[in-house]
C-alpha cells in the first residue's frame, strides 16, 4: 500500500510538469581582468564593486562584491553595475550562483604500541585489543607506525564547516598557514556554534587525520604527527568562487585537501564543480606541491538508500580526485554506499545500528563515538596518504593513485561484482580496488619511481543521432589506436577513462550506461535512479571509470545504453537520443612500472595473448573409401572426431570431439562449448536446450538454471529464473539476481537494508528494522541502539524525566512527570485499569486534600475550608454577597471565548520538530470556534488544559497535522472530522472523559491518523479496548504511545472476524447516551432563569441558615435545580444526572450559561431546533 501511494504521488508530480527550481544569484562576481590587482581595483571601483582579491591561485581571476545588490535573488540583477560586462578590459565575468552542498556523514592487542588516550582501546579500525573478537585490522595502520611513519612534515587541510583549533586533541598539530575562513573572509576557521552543533563535521574529520597521540585525551589520529588545518567554506552560501578559493589556498604549502561533501545525495541531482573550481583543480594538479601536484581526497557519497550513483557527482567523478568508499567492520556494504566506476579505494566506517562506528574529536572539546558515513573514509585515506608522503615526499599526485591501485586489497569485502581486469587488478563498483593498506603504501612509496608523463588521447564519434529505444540496448562502438600516431598524445597503458555524452531523454532516471574496454572489462557508468525525473538528459556530462587501469588502450570500445521506462515517466512516446559521445583516454605511452623490475614482468605475464590453435594438417585427416560416391580428401574442421568428415566445415563432421549442436531438422555442427541457452550433456556429447527462462543451466528442469535470460531474475537458493523475487528477497538490477533482504527484514526494496516490513520483535524506523526495546529502555535513533530511560521511567520515548510513558515502581505519575511523592495540590490515588499509582489534582483552590470531591484540608490564600470545600474568604454584609461569592467560585465564569483576537494574541512558534505551532493552553476555552482565524498556517495546535467537551467545530485546515487536547472534558467526538482535518496524523486526548468504545467510531474515517492517545480516559478500562481500537482504526500505528505490533493486529482481526466477531463489535461498541435539552417541554419559549419569587425564596433561605451545614444543604439544592421551600421542577431529573456526572459542583447559573454557550454544539447535533435554544430553568 505504501509503495502504491508513493507511486501515485510520483505520478502526480511528474504529470503536473512543475517548473524546475530557479537558480539563486548572489551579489558576488568572478571576473577575469588582465593587468594585475591594481587594474582590478580600478575596474571594481569604476562600477561600484569591491575587489575581494585573487581567487585562490588562479591568475588574473578576481572576486568582486557589490554591497548595493540584493544578497540573494532568483533573477540576475540589472543596474549601472551591469555595464561592467561591456568593458573592454573584462575578458570574462560570471555572477555567482548558490550551490547545494551536503556534508557526507550518514539525518553507534597491539603488541608493540599503546597510547594513554582514553578511547585508544576502542579504535577497532586501527588495531584489535581482543584477539578472540571478530574485529579486523587489514588497513595495517599500526604496522605503518611500527615502521616509523606518523605523517611528520606533511600538511593536510579539511575543506568543511571549520575546525575547532583549540580542541585539546588538535591544538598541538594545528597549522594556521593551512587554514582560512572563506565564509568570513579571515584567517580563523573556528566553527560557528549553535544549540544543534550543526557545524561539527569539519572538527570530526580533522580528528581522524591528526589527533595528537599520548595526551590523555580522546583518540589518536592516523597521521598523529602531521600538521592539520581547516578551510571554513560550507557554513554559508556555497558558490563557484567559494569552492575555487577553498581549493586554491596555499597549494605550495598544503599537501593534501580532504573533502567529505558534495552535491545533494538525493538520487536525482547531477552536479559538479563550476568553471572556476575546475580551473582550481587543474591549477592544483599542475602547480601544487611545487609541481608534484596537490592531492585531493573526496568522499564518494551517502545516497545509497535513495538509489543515487556517484557518477552523477562531478567531484568524485573527476580524474583529479581520489574517490573513497566505505565498508562496515564485517566487510558488508553499508546502507548509504553509492555504487560507481570512479571509486578508487575503501576504508572502514559505520554500518547498521549494531555495527561499531568511528571515534573522533567533537565540538566543544569533546569526543564522539558516532561519526558515520563516507565522511569517515575521505579523512582516513588522507591520513594514510600522509604516511606515504612522509616515506617519500617526491611522489606525484598520479604516483599516489598508482600506489593505491597496487596496494589496496579486496580482503573480506563482500560484493557480487568483483572482477579481475586484463592488467590483473581486482576491482569492484562498490569498493574500487579494495581496502586501503597503510603498511603496503609506505613500503611501496619508499621505493617508488615516478610513472611516465600523463598523455591524453581524445576520440570523437560521428555526430549521427542514435535513438535509445525502450527495452533495447543501444550499442555503439569506437575503434581507437590510442593516438599512436601522435607521440605527445599516445596512450598505450590506461589510467582513467572518461566518456563525455550528449543525451536527450524524457526521464533521465530510466537510463543505464556501460562501457566495455577492448579487453572486455565492463564498467557501469550509470545505473537507474528511481527518483530522477529530470527531462534534461546529459549535456556533455563526463563519466569516469578506473576499472580499465593498466589495460591496453588500443582496440574497439563499446558504449551500451539501456532505457527501462518506469511508471513515473510522463510521456512513453518520446524516444531518447544519443547525439554525440567522446572517449577520452588518460595514461602513459610506456608501461608505468617498466623501471620497477618484478612489477613489469608480472604485468607482462598477465597480458600474454591467447595462442590460436593450428589448423589440422591434411595428413591427420582420416581417410574413408566410399565406392558409391565421391570421397572428400581435404582437411576436416578441428572439432571433428575420429570418424572424419565429408567437408571442411563444422557442419560436415561425422562425429565431434566435444559437442554437437542442433537437430536433424535444423542441421548439426560440432562446437567446443555449448552457447547460451544450452547445457552440455557429456554422456552423449550433445548440446541440449535449457528451460525457456534459463540463459545457462545444468539440465532441462526449471530449477537447474545458472543464469537467466533478459528480464528475469536468478533466484539462487532454488536455482530458478523468476519474473519477481519471492518474499524476503529483492531484485538486484545490476546482477539480475534475487538477493536476500537483511535478516531483520521480511520485505525490502532495491537493497537488503531498505526494509518495508520487519520480522517479529523489530519495527520500522524509516526503512531500517530496529529492535523493539525492553521496559526501561527506548530506541535511540541517533545511536541506533536501545538506550536507558530516566531512572523514574518504566517505559519512555527519550532519556529525559519528562519523556516517561509509565513510571517505575517507586514513582507516582503526576501530570506528565514521574515523582516520588505528590506535590502540593495533588493527592495519591489509584486509577482503575491503569497499571501504576497516580497523583490526582485536588479541587480548584485546594492546596492539600486526601481524595476527590469535598476532602480538602487546606485552601490557598483568600479561601477557607468549609465542609471539605474551599469557599472564597470575602467580607459579606448580607446574603446577596454570600450567594454571589458562591456563584463566582464556579469555573464557568473564568472561561474565555475562543475568538479571532485570542488566536492572534496566542503564542506562535516553531517547535523542536520544526512544525509551526499555535499555543492555546490554559485559557479555559469551552467550545472550538473561530479557528478560521488561523488562516491554516499551523502544523500543530495545543488546546491542553481547557474546558472543551466536544471535539468538533474545525473549519477546513489542510496543514494541521497534530492536535493536543490533554486535560479537557471531551466526552464526544464529532462526525466528519476527515473533511475538516484531511491531514491529521496525531491526536492526543489524554485525561479526558470519553466513556464508551463506540464514541471512538468517528475517528475511523480519519485515514491519515497514525498516532492516538486516550490515556486516563474511562474508555481505556473497557474490555477489549486496545484490540477494538486497532480493528476499528487500522490506520493507527501508535496507540497510547505504544507501537501497534503485528501480533496485536492479527489478534484483533481474529477476534472481530466473521458474523460472531461483527456481533461482538456491535455489542461492545456502545455510545454515550446524550440528553436532548428541552425534550417534552412545550414548544413556546419560556423565560429563562429564576423568577423574582424564586430569588426572594433563595435569599430568605440563606438569611435563615444558622450553620455552615445548612449553607451546604442549600448549596446542594441549588445545584440540583431545586428552589428552597418549593418542589423540584418537572423534567429536571435527567439533566441533573448528566451534569452531575461531568461537573459535581455545577450551579444553576453555570448550567444556564453552559447551555447558552458551550452546549450550543451539542444541542444542534442532538436535533434541538433554533427556536428551542432558550430553555426552561428546570432543564439547566
Amino acid at each position: 500500500m505504501r509503495l502504491f501511494v508513493v507511486y501515485l504521488l510520483s505520478t502526480f508530480v511528474v504529470g503536473c510538469k512543475t517548473s524546475p527550481s530557479r537558480s539563486v544569484f548572489t551579489n558576488h562576481w568572478a571576473v577575469r581582468v588582465r593587468g594585475g590587482s591594481d587594474e582590478a581595483d580600478k575596474l571594481a571601483s569604476k562600477y561600484g564593486f569591491t575587489n575581494l582579491g585573487q581567487i585562490g591561485g588562479l591568475e588574473d581571476h578576481y572576486h568582486f562584491h557589490h554591497s548595493h545588490v540584493v544578497r540573494r535573488s532568483t533573477f540576475t540583477t540589472k543596474g549601472s553595475h551591469s555595464f561592467i560586462h561591456m568593458d573592454p578590459k573584462v575578458d570574462w565575468i560570471q555572477q555567482q550562483i548558490v550551490k547545494s552542498r551536503v556534508k557526507r556523514f550518514a539525518w553507534s592487542d597491539p603488541n608493540f604500541i599503546h597510547f594513554n588516550d582514553p578511547k585508544w582501546s576502542n579504535m577497532w579500525y586501527i588495531h584489535c585489543s581482543d584477539k578472540n573478537s571478530r574485529c579486523r585490522s587489514e588497513m595495517n595502520i599500526l604496522a605503518a607506525w611500527q615502521r616509523g611513519y606518523t605523517g611528520r612534515n606533511v600538511v593536510i587541510t579539511i575543506l568543511d564547516d571549520g575546525i575547532e583549533r583549540n580542541h585539546p586533541d588538535l591544538a598541538q598539530n594545528y597549522d594556521q598557514l593551512a587554514s582560512y575562513d572563506v565564509n568570513g573572509n579571515d584567517h580563523d576557521p573556528m566553527p560557528r556554534y549553535d544549540s544543534s552543533n550543526e557545524n561539527k563535521h569539519g572538527t570530526r574529520c580533522a580528528g581522524e587525520v591528526a589527533a595528537v597521540a599520548n595526551n590523555s585525551h580522546c583518540i589518536v589520529g592516523i597521521a598523529y604527527n602531521a600538521r592539520i588545518g581547516g578551510i571554513r567554506m560550507l557554513d554559508g552560501d556555497v558558490t563557484d568562487v567559494v569552492e575555487a578559493k577553498s581549493l586554491g589556498i596555499r597549494p605550495d604549502y598544503i599537501d593534501i585537501y580532504s573533502a567529505s561533501w558534495g552535491p545533494d545525495d538525493d538520487g536525482k541531482t547531477v552536479d559538479g564543480p563550476g568553471p572556476l573550481a575546475k580551473q582550481a583543480f587543474e591549477m592544483g594538479i599542475k602547480k601544487g606541491r611545487k609541481g608534484l601536484g596537490s592531492i585531493f581526497v573526496w568522499a564518494s557519497g551517502n545516497g545509497g538508500r535513495q538509489g543515487d550513483h556517484c557518477s552523477c557527482d562531478g567531484y568524485t567523478n573527476s580524474i583529479y580526485t581520489i574517490s573513497v568508499s566505505s565498508s562496515t567492520e564485517n566487510g558488508n556494504k553499508p546502507w548509504y554506499l553509492e555504487v560507481c566506476s570512479s571509486t578508487m579505494a575503501t576504508t572502514y566506517s559505520s554500518g547498521e545500528f549494531y555495527d561499531r562506528k568511528i571515534i573522533t574529536t567533537d565540538l566543544r572539546q569533546r569526543c564522539t563515538d558516532g561519526h558515520t558515513g563516507t565522511s569517515v573514509s575521505a579523512p582516513m585515506v588522507a591520513g594514510i596518504i600522509a604516511l606515504a608522503l612522509e616515506a617519500n615526499p617526491l611522489i606525484t599526485w598520479r604516483d599516489v593513485q598508482h600506489i593505491l591501485v597496487k596496494t589496496s586489497r579486496p580482503v573480506h569485502l563482500k560484493a557480487s561484482d568483483w572482477k579481475t581486469n586484463a592488467a590483473g587488478h581486482k576491482v569492484s563498483h562498490l569498493y574500487g580496488f579494495g581496502l586501503v593498506d597503510a603498511e603496503a603504501m609506505v613500503v611501496e612509496a619508499k621505493k617508488w619511481r615516478s610513472v611516465p608523463p600523463q598523455h591524453t588521447c581524445t576520440n570523437i564519434s560521428d555526430r549521427r543521432t542514435r535513438y535509445i529505444r525502450p527495452e533495447q540496448k543501444l550499442k555503439v562502438t569506437m575503434s581507437s589506436t590510442g593516438c599512436s600516431g601522435q607521440p605527445e598524445q599516445h596512450v598505450a597503458f590506461l589510467e582513467h577513462v572518461v566518456v563525455r555524452v550528449l543525451i536527450v531523454h524524457p526521464r533521465r532516471g530510466d537510463l543505464e550506461i556501460s562501457l566495455v574496454s577492448p579487453s572486455g572489462t565492463r564498467s557501469q557508468l550509470l545505473a537507474k535512479r528511481l527518483f530522477d525525473n529530470s527531462n534534461e538528459g546529459f549535456r556533455n556530462w563526463e563519466f569516469m571509470t578506473v576499472h580499465c587501469w593498466g589495460e591496453r588502450a588500443k582496440g574497439t570500445w563499446t558504449l551500451e545504453i539501456s532505457d527501462s521506462p518506469s511508471q513515473l515517466r510522463s510521456n512513453f512516446n518520446v524516444l531518447g537520443k544519443l547525439k554525440e559521445w567522446t572517449l577520452i583516454l588518460y595514461g602513459t605511452s610506456k608501461h608505468p612500472y617498466q623501471s620497477h623490475g618484478s612489477q613489469h614482468s608480472r604485468a607482462r605475464m598477465l597480458e600474454i595473448p591467447s595462442v590460436k590453435s593450428p589448423e589440422p594438417s591434411p595428413s591427420t585427416a582420416p581417410q574413408h573409401e566410399d565406392e558409391e560416391e565421391e570421397e572428400y580428401t581435404g582437411p576436416c574442421h578441428h572439432e571433428c572426431g575420429d570418424q572424419g568428415c565429408d567437408g571442411p566445415d563444422a557442419e560436415h563432421c561425422l562425429n565431434c570431439i566435444h559437442f554437437s549442436l542442433g537437430s536433424l531438422k535444423t542441421g548439426r555442427r560440432c562446437v567446443s562449448h555449448c552457447p547460451l541457452g544450452y547445457f552440455e550433456d557429456s554422456e552423449v556429447r550433445r548440446c541440449r536446450r535449457c528451460h525457456r527462462g534459463c540463459e545457462k543451466c545444468v539440465g532441462r528442469g526449471s530449477n537447474e538454471c545458472r543464469s537467466c535470460r533478459r528480464g528475469l531474475y536468478f533466484y539462487t537458493e532454488e536455482t530458478l529464473c523468476v519474473e519477481n523475487c519471492p518474499v524476503g528477497y529483492f531484485n538486484d538490477e545490476v546482477q539480475r539476481h534475487c538477493l536476500k533482504c537483511h535478516e531483520n527484514c521480511v520485505k525490502c526494496l532495491q537493497d537488503s537494508d531498505r526494509c518495508t516490513a520487519c520480522k517479529t520483535g523489530f519495527s520500522l524506523a524509516g526503512m531500517t528494522c530496529v529492535p523493539e526495546c525492553t521496559n526501561g529502555t527506548f530506541f535511540n535513533l541517533e545511536e541506533m541502539k536501545c538506550s536507558p530511560c530516566h531512572v523514574s521511567c518504566s517505559t519512555c520515548t527519550g532519556p529525559g524525566m519528562e519523556e516517561c510513558l509509565l513510571c517505575s515502581h517507586d514513582f507516582l505519575q503526576e501530570e506528565w512527570q514521574c515523582v516520588r511523592k505528590c506535590s502540593p495540590g495533588h493527592y495519591q490515588g489509584d486509577n482503575t485499569g491503569f497499571p501504576q499509582r497516580m497523583c490526582h489534582k485536588c479541587e480548584e483552590n485546594c492546596l492539600r486534600c486526601h481524595g476527590p470531591g469535598t476532602s480538602c484540608t487546606q485552601c490557598r490564600d483568600g479561601y477557607n475550608v468549609v465542609s471539605g470545600t474551599c469557599i472564597i474568604n470575602a467580607t459579606c454584609n448580607n446574603t446577596d454577597e454570600v450567594f454571589c461569592d458562591m456563584v463566582k467560585s464556579n469555573r464557568l465564569f473564568d472561561m474565555v471565548k475562543l475568538s479571532a483576537e485570542l488566536v492572534e494574541q496566542a503564542a506562535q512558534y516553531t517547535n523542536p520538530v520544526r512544525d509551526r505551532e499555535l499555543d492555546l493552553r490554559g485559557y479555559k476555552i469551552p467550545v472550538l470556534e473561530n479557528l478560521g482565524a488561523t488562516l491554516d498556517q499551523f502544523d500543530t495546535i495545543d488546546f491542553s488544559d481547557n474546558e472543551i467537551r466536544k471535539l468538533d467545530g474545525f473549519p477546513l485546515l489542510r496543514r494541521l497535522k497534530t492536535v493536543l487536547m490533554n486535560n479537557n472534558r471531551i466526552c464526544r467526538i464529532g462526525e466528519n472530522l476527515e473533511h475538516s482535518l484531511p491531514n491529521l496524523k496525531e491526536l492526543i486526548l489524554t485525561s479526558n472523559n470519553i466513556q464508551e468504545l463506540g464514541d471512538l467510531d468517528p475517528l475511523a474515517t480519519v485515514k491519515s491518523l497514525t498516532l492516538l492517545s486516550l490515556l486516563r480516559n474511562p474508555v481505556t478500562n473497557k474490555k477489549h479496548y486496545r484490540l477494538y481500537v486497532i480493528n476499528k482504526l487500522p490506520q493507527i500505528r501508535v496507540l497510547d504511545f505504544q507501537k501497534v505490533k503485528l501480533k496485536e493486529r492479527q489478534e484483533a482481526e481474529k477476534m472481530f472476524k466473521g458474523k460472531r466477531g461483527a456481533q461482538l463489535a456491535k455489542d461492545i461498541a456502545k455510545r454515550t447516551k446524550t440528553f436532548t435539552p428541552g425534550a417534552g417541554l412545550q414548544a413556546e419559549k419560556v423565560k429563562t432563569g429564576p423568577s423574582a419569587a424564586d430569588v426572594e425564596a433563595i435569599k430568605a433561605a440563606i438569611a435563615n441558615a444558622t450553620s455552615l451545614a445548612e449553607v451546604e444543604r442549600l448549596k446542594g439544592m441549588l445545584q440540583s435545580g431545586q428552589i428552597p421551600g418549593r418542589e423540584s421542577r418537572q423534567g429536571a431529573q435527567s439533566m441533573v444526572e448528566e451534569e452531575e456526572e461531568d461537573e459535581p459542583e455545577m450551579g444553576m447559573q453555570e448550567s444556564v450559561s453552559m447551555y447558552n454557550t458551550a452546549g450550543g454544539d451539542e444541542m444542534e447535533d442532538d436535533g434541538v431546533e433554533n427556536g428551542e435554544e432558550d430553555m426552561h430553568v428546570n432543564g439547566s
